[in-house]
This record gives structure tokens, sequence and C-alpha cells, in this order.
């Protein structure tokens, strides 16, 4: 396959492309052989996550003593995230990523002793799987509207509630979940630990998306559900702030992810415009096919060349807010925009859902809405201008 990045970038030491080829051989043996049926159910099997774990994909920023691999370089995730997300069964790959990069940060940075001994050999084994809970039904990008309440009685907390969206839903054994707890909007809420098994709560349907369709994602509902209080994450009326300290990550993820997605679309396209032929010729050899890839190839160029920086920047744990916002709303409408400009040199075979241009171009338009919509980033960029 032609790649349209070069090999040749200042971000990565040997270690971590070692990881680079880990990732990339785990992804044709362990996704790509049951992708179809995994489309067709709407979830993986659990079996995934426990591979990643024994490939060492998942749960190496979790401690070495809970069985992790203790490294706290986000570089490692950004290769697995690269190469997870420009493979075919990207949307399969997906969940191990979401647990690595949004979730595990919940569970190694706000957990006390027993908290992390309690969860962490599970998570990093693969044999726990992991979701956050912030979405409901009413409430999306503005999380100090959050309805689902805790009350305290004794030692438990009693949540009602209901959320949705949530990835890993259908197959999470515990979910973070952001509940008020008290009636100020941002300083009333908390982050409570809700383990699947308690009686109360439950899965809702495993809902039906435009893309991404192997990977679960769920309403949950919480109706009298009795959790201890020492699943409580941090300080009660932290909520809040956690949410608002582990977004940054979770934007330059998905930035970074949509980046190598479009990688991946423009490296499948440049081979089929090489091989599919019309009046004779390749379509490659057109000039409206040169100028379209070589502007999007530049495009993806630029775009690495940037992501790379930020990567670096978090890794030494330097990058704001609203350089994760303008970061994430650029490269996820850039992406979007690629991949409709690359279906359309596949001409009606892009509109096949055999072929995997089709799935590229379903799957990415969730990107610009979840982890913060496109008008969200906007709003933060531009209040940041002083406007």
């Amino acid at each position: 396959m032609t790649r349209v990045i070069s090999a040749q970038r200042s971000l990565y030491d040997d270690e971590h492309e070692l990881l680079r080829d880990t990732a990339r051989a785990f992804a044709d043996k362990h996704a790509a052989p049951h992708v179809e049926r995994w489309r067709a159910e709407g979830k993986v099997d659990r079996a995934l996550f426990e591979e990643a774990a024994r490939a060492g994909l998942l749960g190496f920023n979790i401690p070495e003593e809970y069985g992790g691999g203790g490294i706290t370089d986000f570089r490692f995730n950004a290769v697995i995230g690269e190469e997870f997300s420009r493979h075919p069964a990207a949307d399969a790959l997906a969940c191990v990523g979401l647990s690595s990069d949004i979730v595990v940060p919940y569970f190694t940075d706000l957990t006390d002793d027993e908290q992390k001994a309690r969860w962490l050999p599970g998570i990093a084994a693969g044999r726990l799987v992991v979701a956050v809970a912030m979405t409901e039904p009413g409430t999306g990008s503005d999380l100090a509207g959050i309805a689902t309440t805790a009350v305290r009685d004794g030692d438990m907390f009693v949540l009602n509630g209901s959320k949705v969206f949530i990835s890993n839903g259908q197959n999470a054994d515990l979910v973070v979940t952001a509940v008020r707890t008290g009636p100020d909007r941002h300083g009333g809420l908390s982050l409570i630990v809700v383990e699947a098994d308690r009686p109360g709560f439950s899965r809702g349907r495993n809902l039906e998306k435009v893309g991404l369709h192997a990977q679960d994602t769920s309403e949950l509902v919480f109706q009298d559900v009795r959790v201890p209080a020492a699943n409580l994450l941090g300080e009660e009326g932290t909520g809040f702030a956690s949410l608002m300290r582990n977004l940054p990550q979770e934007r330059i993820s998905i930035a970074a992810n949509a980046i190598a997605s479009m990688e991946g679309v423009l490296e499948r396209t440049l081979d089929y415009v090489k091989q599919r032929t019309a009046f004779g010729k390749p379509i490659g050899s057109f000039q409206n096919t040169r100028f379209e890839l070589a502007e999007m190839v530049t495009t993806a160029r630029v775009g690495r060349s940037h992501l790379d920086d930020l990567l670096a920047r978090h890794s030494r744990g330097e990058l704001s807010a609203v350089d994760a916002a303008a970061a994430k709303f650029w490269a996820t409408e850039t992406y979007v925009n690629t991949v409709g400009r690359c279906l359309q040199l596949h001409g009606a075979y892009g509109y096949m859902l055999e072929y995997r241009i089709a799935h590229d171009y379903l799957d990415s338009r969730i990107s610009t809405i979840y982890g913060g919509t496109t008008e969200i980033m906007k709003e933060i960029v531009g209040r940041d201008l002083g406007l």
C-alpha cells in the first residue's frame, strides 16, 4: 500500500516504532478476521480486550504493580491509535483505544490505593471492560446540565437517571458515571464507578448508528442503584473539574486518530485509482484525480506535522485545552471532507458497502460530534481570542 506520510518522523523513537509493528500485527490477526461478524452483531467479542492486554496494547499506562506496563508517555498511545485508526477494521479496534486513552486515566489518576488494588489488575488484564458515562438524553455538550442524581444514604449512594451514547456500554463491567450530588451546576457534580452487576443498573438497547457498527454504543439506566461511597472518585463535588482535566487528552486523541484515519483513506484511494481504469487508462492518470489527491495528501501531511507537535507537547504536559479543541475540530472536519472527496473518486463503487471507502464515509461522520462538537470547540477557541 502506498504510504502518504514518510516514516521519517521526529516524534517517535525506535521503541515506539516497534509498538507500531505490534499494533498492526494485532489488528490483522485479532480484528480483521472477525470484523464483519462484529459489525452485524453491533459489538466486539470481550476476548478482544484480553488479547489486547496480552499483546501489551491495553493497560500499558497502568502502574506495573497492578499488572500494567507502567508507561505514561502518551506517544505510545498515539502510535497504537494511528495504526488502529488507519486499519480497515478501525471501527472494531476503537473500543480498545477508547479504554486506554479516555477511560483508564480516570482509574489511574483519580483513585486511592484501595480502589487501584480493586480495579486496576482486572482492567490491565482485559477482564474488566471500562466505560465513561457523561451524556444524557437531555444533556450533551453542556456537562454542567447533568441530571442523574446520587443521593447519600449512610455509606452508600443511591443513583437515579439515565445516560445515552455510551461507548463500550454493552461490554462494560465498570462505568465511570457523572452524577449530581449537589445543586451547584459545576460544584455539584461527582464521579462514581458503578459495577454493571449492581441491582437497578440496566443496559438499554445497543444503539443503531450511521457508522462505527462494530463498536457498541448504549443507553444506560440507573434505577435506585446502590453503590458504596468507596466507589467515589476523588472528593465529592470535584467531578466537573475531573472531567475537564481529562478532556484535552480525549480531544487530542480524537484529532490524531482523525489524521491517521485520513491517511488510511488516502492510501487505499491511491491504490484504487492506480488499478481502476476508465477510457482505457488508470483513473489516477487523469489531471483531476492527480490534483485532488495532491491537495488532500498535502493537507494530510501538514496536519500530521501539526499533530506531531501537539502530541510532543502533550507528552511533556504542555498541551492547552484550547490547542486540543482547535486540533480536534480542524482534524475531524478535514477528515470528513477528505473521505467525501475520496469516495467521489471511487465513483459508483464508492457507494457500495463492499468497498471500505463506504464504511470510511459512514464512520467518519461522528468524529465532528463526539468528544465535543465542532461548534463547541470553536466556542472554546473563540473565547480564548477575547471574543
